[in-house]
């Protein structure tokens, strides 16, 4: 499980968020800077790759912005992958990528679907989440990431539901990922 440090980081994901989200076709600005607002991670069987799937609202919408975080550019990256570049006071110089676009972020929410993959809470090393509901099913799978977030319920068989903090303040519940 991932290691959690409590340190700095500059810019942090929020500031590198607030550039990088009013470029996504997905995202409707002019509504506040983005604020944290939920989420959980995953682990990277391989122990190179942060994943989090962070949840950002604003004063109108909640959005799911996956990350990956790695200690070396990706290779082959698509065009407006990269969200940016940062110093961590422990870790060194990481770089954040859309998570819908990394490979390790891919494989992980797919294992995720099947129910092979662990959610762990955001800040806590070592900790699983058990706020995040699982209706795994079987075999291949293609991973649809929500990025807006709507209210819903227990999940569908496919499908993985977490909880947030809506723009109003209240605790919602919505799908994140869907299995294809």
């Amino acid at each position: 499980m991932a290691t959690i440090h409590q340190t700095t980081m500059e810019p942090g994901k929020l500031e590198l968020l607030a550039d990088w989200l009013p470029k996504q076709p997905w995202f409707r600005p002019g509504h506040g800077e983005p604020v944290r607002a939920g989420g959980f991670r995953l682990d990277d069987p391989a122990g190179e790759v942060g994943i989090e799937l962070m949840v950002v609202t604003d004063r109108r919408s909640a959005y799911l912005v996956p990350m990956a975080y790695r200690g070396a550019p990706l290779d082959g990256a698509p065009e407006g992958a990269l969200i940016g570049i940062a110093e961590h006071g422990v870790l060194g110089t990481r770089w954040f990528y859309d998570g819908e676009q990394d490979p390790v972020v891919r494989a992980q929410l797919a294992e995720l679907l099947r129910g092979r993959a662990v959610p762990q809470k955001q800040s806590e090393s070592d900790a699983v989440d058990d706020t995040v509901a699982v209706a795994p099913v079987a075999g291949e799978v293609t991973v649809t990431l929500r990025r807006e977030l709507v209210p819903a319920g227990e999940p569908a068989p496919g499908e993985v539901v977490a909880g947030y903090t809506a723009p109003d303040g209240a605790a919602a519940r919505a799908v994140f990922v869907t299995a294809g």
